[in-house]
């Protein structure tokens, strides 16, 4: 199917505080992310590269050790397997793409 309507598919709570929707490809998944203010995303990694778009508020990432704000039109490009963490300093709207696709993300 060629398109996707974002706000008709189901969203899902995979973090506390972090609710998303999500839309895959063969080769990517992307995810549109609401996020409730203080709530966080330990440090982790995998195997996708990711792109973090922020489209609303302050969110706190921390890729590779180093810590940055970012605010409405910010990108974080994260490669395969370097740790990163998030804190959503304000309430926060993000998409972020990953490749290859996120499986745990599939419904």
């Amino acid at each position: 199917m060629p398109f996707e309507d974002m706000k008709a598919l189901p969203g899902r709570e995979l973090i506390p505080g972090y609710r998303g929707r999500f839309a895959h490809s063969a080769n990517m998944t992307v995810a549109h992310w609401t996020i409730e203010a203080g709530n966080t995303v330990p440090e982790h990694i995998h195997d996708q590269e990711m792109i973090v778009n922020v489209i609303e508020g302050r969110f706190e990432m921390t890729i590779g050790g180093e810590t940055r704000v970012m605010e409405a039109g910010d990108v974080a490009i994260i490669p395969s397997n370097v740790p990163h963490s998030a804190l959503a300093l304000t309430d926060c709207r993000a998409i972020d793409v990953f490749s290859p696709p996120r499986p745990e993300y599939q419904n």
